[in-house]
């Protein structure tokens, strides 16, 4: 039996009264790897924002219909902190906070009051960065500004600091924009192992990351859940609307 981590129904979401996604119905499996394309505008990022309520830091922000994880309607969590510390998220440009690397990590968990001793906070950094591909090029540079890393070594940081509140999920919103090819394959390494540990949610623009990683993918496009389906199908030319074959395939985007 598959469980479903996160339930969506009837999810509209709409910026100063103007809609940007609406009718979106899709459940998320849990221990899955759930690709989103489309191209830009179609409604990708607003559907991370409202499940991990940012509507309430953006005024302009509605949203309305249900978004439930584990069961539960994300509005009722009394504590929305509570909710995100379930939830890790990697955006498109890297956000190395002015912190060593040692800090970017041990933040997160001191700051919800998990971090423990010394030497459990030394562990869950060095495990983080280990899994975020990144220990082996920092050990020796832990103390330093993670600012200063390379724009790669500053993506699997932000990796490693969304790690580090040990997530249920995990959002990655086009994570490879700023990142060379071979650190975006270490980094598509490190989530096929993560998959086992939590439910990624992966938003990109290249149709072929997706291919390579999802379990299933949604096409979004003008604000429209097009279509959802297992990602083998979809890349085999077996998509149900030929909008989704037509952009797989390249004739826009």
């Amino acid at each position: 039996m598959v469980n479903h981590k996160i339930e969506v129904r009837n999810l509209a979401i709409a910026y100063g009264g103007k809609q940007a996604l609406g009718g979106v119905n899709l459940e998320v499996f849990e221990n899955e790897i759930f690709g989103i394309i489309g191209p830009a505008n179609s409604g990708k990022t607003s559907f991370l924002n409202a499940i991990n309520r940012m509507d309430m830091m953006r005024p302009n922000m509605a949203v309305t219909g249900t978004i439930r994880i584990n069961g539960l309607d994300t509005r009722s969590w009394r504590n929305v902190y509570d909710l995100r510390r379930k939830i890790g998220v990697v955006f498109p440009l890297p956000v190395g906070l002015p912190l060593s690397v040692y800090d970017n990590v041990a933040l997160a968990p001191r700051m919800a009051g998990t971090a423990g001793s010394r030497s459990d906070l030394d562990e869950l950094v060095e495990r983080c960065l280990r899994r975020a591909a990144l220990w082996d090029e920092v050990k020796d540079r832990l103390n330093h500004l993670g600012s200063l890393l390379s724009g790669g070594q500053q993506q699997r940081l932000t990796i490693a600091r969304a790690l580090s509140q040990s997530p249920e999920i995990l959002m990655l919103d086009e994570f490879s924009i700023a990142v060379d090819p071979v650190t975006t394959m270490r980094i598509e390494d490190v989530l096929k192992e993560l998959k086992s540990e939590m439910t990624i949610i992966l938003v990109t623009n290249l149709v072929q990351q997706a291919n390579r990683l999802a379990d299933r993918t949604a096409f979004f496009l003008n604000g429209e859940c097009v279509e959802i389906g297992t990602t083998e199908a979809l890349f085999n030319g077996d998509a149900k609307d030929s909008r989704t074959n037509d952009y797989i395939g390249g004739k826009f985007g």
